[in-house]
């Protein structure tokens, strides 16, 4: 009697980026990094992604909605989403128009609709009915880039790695960790400034720092708490 084919696994896989060796004016830099990342931390003790999840599924389709979308309005949207939809097959069932409903409040309803199908149907095909656990995987699923890969390795399953987003992006150039606007390269930079057990929580330390004080267009640089080693503060 022929045996069952074995479940396959995804094997875990380093976020890591490609780096050099450390010159001197970088391991000041680092150490620059550190003490504001520290001051940081006192100030958001308690920062933690914003998204609403249980599972890995449930994170991968809400940071696909959360692209040009508040995570507060992700947040109303997907309590009754979870509920009905628990496996990739459950949004399938759904079928575009149906899933365009539940999503429409979240904006660009039509293209997250064809990612998060399309992500469910290749979680089914490639992988099992599960998310993988490797950042070279996740990225093969629509509207899973390293962003949100990063997100999903971090939050959901441990694997530590740097979400650039805009905060973390903006905040980085304006303490003038890197001058480097690619996300990909800025994951980079940050990486050769921070242990890598520190990235998953610095980012949302980061992201919550640009959510309540360095804002985009109008920075409460009076009221940041690292203000004294910020290059750019008063100058935005």
């Amino acid at each position: 009697m022929p045996t069952a084919p074995k479940k396959r696994k995804s094997p875990a896989e380093s976020t890591r980026l490609p780096v050099g060796d450390q010159s001197a004016p970088e391991r000041s830099l680092k150490d620059r990094a550190g003490r504001v990342l520290k001051r940081l931390y006192e100030t958001y003790p308690d920062a933690h992604c914003a998204l609403d999840y249980t599972t890995p599924l449930d994170l991968y389709v809400a940071t696909v909605l959360s692209a040009q979308c508040t995570d507060e309005r992700v947040n109303k949207v997907t309590p009754s989403l979870f509920r009905d939809c628990r496996r990739p097959e459950d949004y399938l069932s759904l079928g575009t128009e149906g899933l365009e409903e539940r999503i429409r409040s979240t904006g660009f309803f039509r293209a997250k609709t064809k990612n998060i199908l399309g992500g469910c149907q290749k979680i089914i095909t490639d992988f099992d009915g599960e998310l993988p656990r490797s950042i070279g995987e996740l990225i093969t699923i629509p509207g899973c880039g390293r962003k949100t890969a990063n997100v999903i390795l971090g939050n959901a399953y441990g694997i530590t790695g740097i979400t650039v987003d805009t905060h973390v992006g903006r905040i980085s150039r304006r303490l003038g960790l890197t001058e480097l606007k690619d996300p990909v390269k800025v994951e980079g930079a940050l990486q050769r400034l921070f242990p890598e057990p520190q990235w998953t929580q610095l980012s949302h330390t980061v992201i919550a720092h640009g959510r309540a004080v360095c804002d985009a267009r109008r920075p409460l640089c009076g009221e940041c708490p690292v203000r004294r080693m910020c290059p750019s503060a008063d100058e935005v």
